[in-house]
């Protein structure tokens, strides 16, 4: 897991907006198969959003004010699942403070159910 966590936060720390978008998709995806396994209140909520993102960005004109808002309400959603992990717990408090700065508050953004429905990486069926 710590290369995920140095993966993404290099490219926050670098820019979001210098990271190809199929890089970020790369990353997500990364983080969607790690959290399909993941059982902690949050999870399945930041799973959406990651699927949201990843949609976004495999667009060929992806909406910059949904992509900021995505970001914001990940790194709220991800700073507070912290609190709650086993292990990691600073990395993910880290990474949550960095994509909340990444993104915009000001931003109201909806559930995506075409991308909820849609996750790249295939789920464990429990």
């Amino acid at each position: 897991m710590a290369i995920k966590f140095a993966g993404t936060i290099n490219a926050i720390n670098r820019g979001l907006d210098s990271t190809k978008p199929d890089r970020g998709a790369n990353l997500i995806e990364d983080w969607e198969a790690a959290l399909a396994e993941t059982d902690v209140a949050g999870a399945k909520g930041i799973l959406r959003d990651l699927t949201a993102l990843r949609k976004q960005l495999e667009k060929g004109e992806p909406d910059a004010d949904r992509i900021h808002a995505l970001l914001h309400r990940l790194g709220a959603a991800t700073t507070k699942i912290a609190d709650k992990a086993d292990k990691n717990g600073d990395k993910l408090r880290d990474l949550g403070q960095a994509l909340t700065e990444a993104g915009e508050e000001d931003h109201d953004e909806e559930h995506d159910e075409e991308a909820a429905a849609a996750p790249k990486r295939g789920r464990k069926k429990s």
